[in-house]
């Protein structure tokens, strides 16, 4: 098995590339996934109670029932982010990095990893509801809930985080026989004649 240096290179311009994106934006951004976050959960809450703070690396759990003299939990938001940087380095390893289809598949792949963004920070608020609360938990949530979100959190930060990143890659990505076919049937055009 032969490595191809231009596609590694490329992977590496991509992820230093990505990296730089996914640091710079990432405060804005944390800002965006709490208040998306925190409007999809309060569409099941009833009352609403839950606020999602942004706040720098960091999005703040509180509910309208904590007591104001209680410790608020963080998440530390770019551990449930960086996949970006694995999806931008997938991206520019790509046989022409700059093409339209590429660069379309990126914003693709973009926009269904920020949903997945989200979705991942209501899971973490979740697994904290449902089991880093002591009493407040257990007598709130009962064995289901806390199995379920605690499974959907550690799932996401262990395996599914990276196969989001691979599987939008491989769905958006351009296929190589859509860019030959064009190809193909010229040379067969210019071998009838």
């Amino acid at each position: 098995m032969r490595l191809d240096w231009r596609a590694a290179v490329k992977a590496l311009a991509g992820f230093a590339a990505g990296l730089a994106v996914w640091a710079f934006l990432s405060t804005p951004y944390n800002g965006l996934l709490a208040k998306g976050a925190e409007t999809l959960m309060r569409l099941f809450e009833s009352p609403d109670i839950t606020r999602l703070n942004a706040d720098g690396d960091y999005v703040t759990v509180d509910r309208v029932d904590f007591s104001p003299r209680s410790k608020h939990p963080a998440i530390p938001a770019h551990d449930l982010t960086f996949n970006f940087i694995i999806l931008t380095a997938l991206f520019a390893m790509e046989r022409r990095t700059f093409g339209d289809r590429n660069i379309a598949g990126f914003a693709i792949a973009s926009l269904v990893l920020m949903v997945t963004h989200v979705l991942a920070v209501i899971t973490e608020v979740m697994s904290i509801y449902v089991t880093k609360l002591g009493a407040w938990s257990l007598a709130h949530y009962g064995a289901f809930a806390r199995n379920f979100w605690g499974t959907a959190n550690a799932g996401y930060r262990t395996v599914l985080m990276y196969a989001i990143a691979f599987g939008l890659w491989w769905v958006c990505r351009p296929r190589a026989e859509a860019a030959e076919a064009p190809a193909r049937g010229r040379s067969k055009k210019k071998g009838r004649r």
